[in-house]
């Protein structure tokens, strides 16, 4: 009906208009979600350097007296996963939120949400896998925290960032690596986990996988 009350031309404008609405509408979202883990990974290594300058290292299972002893926090400070750990940056900042731990993947469903207390960074609010043990005197090229890592493995899930992973060094670049198709991140030929990356020193890395 269009293209006989316009004309021909009308038609084609019709079309354009249909074809830029399906491209908008379908664009995938993998970019602007791992623009948006890049970003807060950044808010994040802020609070690990604070945290490292009142504590001597990042959070870590020998900080948590130290962090209880100083801010009388209620929150529960585990060991067993990044959650944990990184409950303590959010007992000892000025920020308070725990909206910059997440991130757009297929293990939290759940946005955080700043609700503190005992529901801070429950399970789904922790997008992040985190390496203790680490501090701003280890080595630069360290990975501190990454994603989207499937928890209890090394391999990445490649869905979230169109093949992409985020990595946050201890230098403070935070950067896309691409995964490859086994679901690895590859760094001068080894799996980024890889022990024998200098990095490590020849130790594997204490992973602590988010809940």
């Amino acid at each position: 009906m269009g293209c006989i009350l316009w004309g021909g031309g009308g038609c084609v404008v019709l079309l354009l208009l249909g074809f830029l609405t399906a491209t908008v509408i379908h664009r995938p979202k993998g970019p602007a979600y791992r623009t948006e883990a890049i970003n807060n990974i950044k808010q994040v290594n802020l609070e690990l350097i604070d945290f490292d300058n009142d504590y001597g290292s990042f959070p870590n299972a020998s900080t948590i007296p130290a962090v209880k002893a100083a801010t009388a926090t209620t929150l529960s400070l585990g060991t067993s996963s990044s959650n944990d750990l990184l409950r303590q940056l959010i007992a000892t900042s000025t920020y308070k939120s725990e909206k910059i731990f997440w991130a757009k993947t297929a293990g939290t469903p759940r946005k955080g949400n700043d609700v503190l207390g005992a529901d801070a960074l429950k399970k789904g609010e922790c997008a992040f896998t985190y390496i203790a043990g680490l501090s701003t005197s280890s080595d630069p090229n360290a990975p501190v925290l990454l994603v989207p890592v499937i928890p209890g493995t090394w391999k990445f899930d490649p869905k979230p960032f169109n093949g992409k992973a985020v990595v946050l060094r201890i230098d403070g670049s935070a950067r896309p690596e691409t995964i490859d198709k086994n679901g690895d991140v590859i760094i001068g030929g080894m799996n980024i986990f890889d022990p024998r990356q200098p990095y490590w020193g020849g130790k594997a890395p204490d992973i602590k996988w988010p809940e």
